[in-house]
């Protein structure tokens, strides 16, 4: 460093230790001012800076070099990923049309599943089995499962067939159904069937339903345009696919403005047996149905009318039903059979003998299943639908008598009596019947969002 510069900064620096020493508190408010007006300074700058909005914008253009194509196509042909599809079968299904409706085009699996003796026992001619295939991106089979629940036993059987690197396998399994519940609704337009058809109900569901509140509403007769209905049910599934119905859990049938409610409880203090209750606690199994078939027409009712055969008026004793031959009859309270045989212008009948001298007619059957003297169970069949001895036609007629004298059918069910829970169970059921009512509530909002 340069010796004047030296001898200057010593200087300068001598100077003002000096001026400290004599005037002390003036340097330190000087000190202060400085410092203050740096800071104001810096708030100063910081608060005029320029709006980012007014800084000019420049655009930059850069050349980019893409990759090889041939490297890429390279890849994606050496790529490959796996396709999943499923199907419910059909009765009239082979091998290949199965296949072809599960779009696969492998004929070593068509051939491997044309002579595999479990796909010919437990698949081809067998409708309803839910299906599911997973393929590769060339439509070749990797695997194949098929699903069903042939028995009311908790589980459900697996066939499975596999590509393996010797070729295709096949095995069956049984795994345990898991089961869930659904909410769902509908409006009647026409009849209960084409209600539940809109809304996607299995049939097994819409006869529960019917049978729930058969002792409440004549299905045959007193259906509105409009009436509503919401129900919750279970779904016995197999890993994840619906294979078959189970109970309807609840129910709620609005008829002619009229609101009737059911719930499934068991009752522990009854023997544990289960049964469907108004939401207050009332049993819903009166002592008869209300009718001894599950869906029919009424023809003629419990009125005089004009016999088609003697051609007289008469009074007509009983109520028939209109149904094809071979519709399942059942016996509408508990009783056992006091006559089963051919009886004059009856033809095939079969007179059951119930509690408190009452007795019903099943008249004009096809086909007799019970025998004389033998006890028998509410809605167990006890024949099917025919036209034999004096009949124009396929019908039941169904007469009801109480100590030897007709009474109207129709009106026997809504009479009988019903047995509420018992008084042990009734806090149980009480808080059950609080879930119900939100879940029949939740089914009710679903059908009004869909009808919106």
């Amino acid at each position: 460093m340069n010796h004047g510069l030296i001898t200057v900064a010593r200087s300068l620096l001598s100077l003002a230790g000096t001026t400290i020493q004599r005037h002390p508190k003036h340097v330190g408010m000087l000190v202060a001012a400085l410092t203050l007006g740096a800071g104001g300074g810096a708030f100063a700058v910081a608060s005029f800076a320029p709006d980012p909005s007014d800084l000019p914008v420049r655009e930059i253009l850069e050349t980019v070099q893409p990759a090889p194509f041939a490297p890429q196509v390279d890849a994606l042909d050496t790529n490959t990923f796996n396709l999943f599809r499923s199907e419910v079968t059909r009765s009239s299904d082979t091998v290949d049309t199965l296949l072809k409706r599960l779009g696969l085009d492998d004929s070593l699996a068509a051939a491997f599943m044309r002579t595999d003796p479990l796909v010919r026992q437990g698949l081809l001619g067998r409708a309803g089995r839910n299906v599911t295939v997973e393929a590769s991106d060339r439509s070749a089979l990797v695997k194949f499962t098929a699903r069903w629940s042939p028995d009311d036993n908790g589980t459900f059987k697996r066939l499975v067939i596999e590509r393996t690197a010797q070729g295709f396998a096949s095995r069956m399994e049984t795994a345990p159904l898991s089961t869930s519940s659904r909410l769902t609704g509908g409006t009647i337009q026409s009849s209960l069937f084409a209600a539940t058809d809109d809304a996607n109900i299995p049939d097994a569901i819409a006869t529960q339903v019917a049978e729930i509140f058969s002792g409440d509403i004549d299905f045959h007769r007193a259906l509105r345009k409009g009436d509503r209905f919401s129900v919750v049910y279970e779904t016995l599934e197999g890993d994840g696919e619906p294979l078959r119905t189970g109970r309807v859990l609840s129910a709620e049938f609005i008829n002619g403005g009229k609101t009737f409610q059911a719930a499934w409880f068991r009752d522990p203090v009854s023997g544990g047996k289960g049964g469907y209750y108004t939401l207050d606690g009332q049993s819903l199994r009166r002592a008869y149905l209300a009718s001894p078939m599950e869906f029919s027409r009424v023809t003629s009712g419990f009125k005089m009318r004009f016999h088609p055969i003697l051609q007289t008026w008469r009074a007509h004793l009983g109520v028939d039903y209109a149904a094809p031959t071979g519709t399942p009859v059942r016996s509408v309270g508990d009783g056992f059979v006091e006559f089963a045989g051919v009886q004059n212008g009856f033809g095939n009948v079969v007179i059951l003998k119930h509690r408190n001298n009452h007795s019903t007619v099943y008249a004009h059957l096809s086909r007799i299943n019970v025998r004389k003297g033998e006890n028998i169970s509410q809605g167990q069949n006890i024949g099917a639908v025919g036209a034999t001895g004096w009949a124009t036609g396929p019908h039941l007629h169904f007469e009801f008598r109480v100590n030897g004298v007709h009474h109207d059918p129709l009106t026997i069910a809504r009479e009988s009596e019903a047995v509420p829970v018992s008084a042990a169970a009734k806090p149980a059921f009480d808080r059950m019947a609080s879930d119900v009512r939100q879940e029949l509530s939740a089914a009710a909002s679903i059908q009004d969002s869909r009808a919106q």
